[in-house]
């Protein structure tokens, strides 16, 4: 099991959404809106407003996938949020040791 998150522009989203639905056993994702700047800032400043009004909106994506399915996502990700612009965004992938699906009190664990 892995989890892939990613960072990208809100206007990238219905691509990407569009694209998994078509994956057989897409294991669904949570989309949440935030803000956040790069690490291209132009400049420092002490003015909090400033500061504060730096930040643009952002999408951030999580999910938790099988193996298996890992290579699949990240290239519908990377082929639909990649323009080749500053603030395309980021995208990562971590190791699951254990989840528990709720609805089913089915652990999946590492191994």
């Amino acid at each position: 099991m892995k989890e892939i998150k990613a960072v990208i522009p809100p206007h990238r989203l219905p691509k990407i959404r569009s694209a998994m639905r078509n994956l057989k056993n897409f294991p669904g994702m949570t989309v949440i809106k935030v803000d956040g700047c790069g690490h291209d800032l132009k400049k420092i400043t002490d003015d909090l407003r400033e500061e504060l009004s730096d930040y643009t909106p952002k999408i951030f994506i999580q999910m938790i996938t099988p193996d298996n399915l890992v290579e699949g996502i990240l290239q519908i990700i990377v082929e639909s949020a990649h323009t080749g612009h500053q603030g395309d965004g980021l995208v990562w992938v971590t190791p699951i040791e254990r989840m528990i699906r709720l609805s089913e009190k089915i652990i999946v664990e590492k191994g």
